[in-house]
């Protein structure tokens, strides 16, 4: 691994530390991408394709690929600005300098050729395309929401106004993924409009295996040929991640299995790392568990806390026995829970009639009425009350629901409620390209639920469980006294959350 310095005063980047693939920790990369991809050849000269320019009155149309002659002189800033435009200024300037110096190695490499048609992705002031056209990379354009002509029309990451197999090379460099609301959006266009064999140069400011990796998930169009860590334009660390597109037989098909086909996942060694770093279980049982711990919700380490979250598709929060919309959705995971920002898509669960009124009036929440389970079937729920209060108090989350029995063998008189498979569920609902936070408050169900989404495999789409455990704990009115309402012991409980991590399953004990 080779240090490169550059002492001069030149704007060109200083690289901090050039990697290629290796198969070490701290290239973040899976075995699958271990090996060799170095590519050193010199700049492949391939036959120019002729684009069609499009101008009206010194704009170019969004729907066509603007390509500009040689004979337009970019070099000089005077001839693309005016007074008070952005393509003004030493820094400006600046930045083209730095940028000529990221396309001069890649040009050195072989990815990337004066010959390659290029697009520079959601650039507002387009100094990467300037610095493309210096460096000999005449046939370049980019795109922003708000076009600057001649060197930015209108388009955006994620809805590009080219037709598919355009370009030959294609550069990320302003963030424009990471502030992207739908990143696989954003990745897909990439696919569609890269040819295969082209290369794609993203700066991001990833710094932590997990977003490494939900990046490489977003662009599974692509092979990883390196990685390699700059100081950007302003100095600030950026990590530069090159791609290949693959050609149409090394493609794999991102097809999911069915949810009711027993379908065993391996969570990846990278999540497993960060469960090293979640906070301690609570191992001795507490003798004030309602306590203790809620008190332990201050020591969570959230998964958001630990990992940038940025290269997901999207943010959804499950709220498996949700009761009422203030017991947690609205009490602490819209007010507490770190989202980075993020919007997330809310699933509150709760077979409890009396709560299914309010969330009618919930706005932004998916309500599920009905009991998660492991078989789709009419089940036969008791209501748990409040032990000193023959009716329940509506409203006050004092009715929970416990599974009895399926309703082939139902006796005695009980609240009839449909059950659905939530491991199948969760499977139709989300994907691994998704950030997934899961609650689960189940009345015992959980040693249930649990092995059935090891089984279908749908706990590694699993990103965040927040579990609360059931078990015969001490009562609060009766002390020195045992809840009879469960079976399981304390000890049960702990090697639940045990087991889970040592799978590399983020679990938190919930209260």
């Amino acid at each position: 691994m080779a240090l490169w310095q550059n002492n001069s005063t030149s704007s060109t980047p200083r690289l901090l530390r050039r990697r290629f693939l290796e198969p070490t920790a701290e290239t973040w990369l899976p075995e699958e991408h271990s090996g060799s991809h170095l590519l050193l050849r010199g700049p492949c000269l391939r036959r120019a394709f002729a684009i069609i320019v499009t101008v009206h009155g010194g704009s170019c149309d969004s729907s066509d690929f603007c390509f500009f002659s040689d004979n337009l002189n970019l070099t000089t800033r005077a001839q693309i600005s005016g007074a008070g435009d952005p393509f003004s200024g030493k820094n400006w300037r600046r930045s083209v300098e730095y940028y000529a110096g990221i396309f001069q190695d890649l040009i050195a490499e072989g990815s990337l050729s004066p010959n390659s048609r290029a697009l520079c992705i959601d650039t507002p002031t387009g100094e990467d395309v300037l610095a493309l056209k210096e460096v000999g990379v005449v046939d370049s354009v980019g795109i922003f929401k708000k076009p600057s002509p001649p060197l930015i029309v209108r388009g955006e990451g994620r809805r590009q106004p080219f037709s598919g197999d355009t370009f030959e090379f294609e550069f990320s460099g302003n963030g424009g993924l990471e502030r992207s609301p739908r990143p696989a959006e954003f990745a897909a266009e990439v696919s569609r409009t890269l040819r295969p064999g082209g290369f794609l140069a993203v700066h991001t400011a990833a710094r932590d295996a997990y977003s490494f990796n939900s990046f490489l998930e977003l662009f599974n169009c692509c092979e990883l040929i390196r990685t390699r860590e700059i100081s950007g334009v302003d100095s600030s660390p950026i990590l530069e991640i090159l791609m290949k597109k693959k050609r149409p037989e090394f493609q794999t098909s991102d097809s999911s299995s069915n949810g009711n086909s027993v379908n065993k996942c391996s969570i990846p060694g990278y999540k497993r790392e960060i469960v090293k770093n979640a906070e301690a279980l609570i191992v001795e049982e507490p003798l004030k568990p309602w306590i203790t711990l809620k008190r332990n919700l201050k020591n969570i380490k959230y998964l958001t806390s630990l990992v940038d979250i940025s290269f997901k598709n999207r943010y959804v929060y499950v709220d498996v026995g949700a009761r009422s919309y203030g017991s947690s959705i609205g009490s602490w995971f819209r007010k507490q829970y770190p989202k980075q920002n993020r919007t997330f898509e809310v699933y509150a669960i709760e077979a409890d009639k009396a709560f299914h009124e309010e969330y009618r009036t919930k706005k932004g929440i998916t309500f599920l009425p009905y009991a998660a389970w492991v078989r789709n079937e009419t089940l036969f729920f008791e209501i748990t009350r409040d032990p000193s209060k023959k009716v329940m108090m509506k409203g006050r989350g004092m009715g929970r629901i416990n599974p009895v029995q399926t309703s082939s063998s139902h006796m005695g008189d009980m609240d009839k409620i449909q059950g659905f498979d939530f491991a199948d569920w969760l499977k139709s609902v989300v994907t691994s390209r998704d950030f997934v936070v899961v609650k689960m408050d189940v009345e015992g169900t959980e040693f249930h639920l649990i092995p059935r989404l090891i089984q279908t495999g749908a706990i590694c789409l699993i990103d965040e469980l927040f579990l609360e455990c059931h078990y015969n704990r001490w009562q609060r009115c009766c002390p020195g006294q045992r809840s009879a309402k469960y079976q399981k012991t304390y000890s049960e409980c702990l090697d639940l959350f045990a087991s889970l991590r040592n799978i590399g399953v983020l679990v938190h004990q919930w209260w």
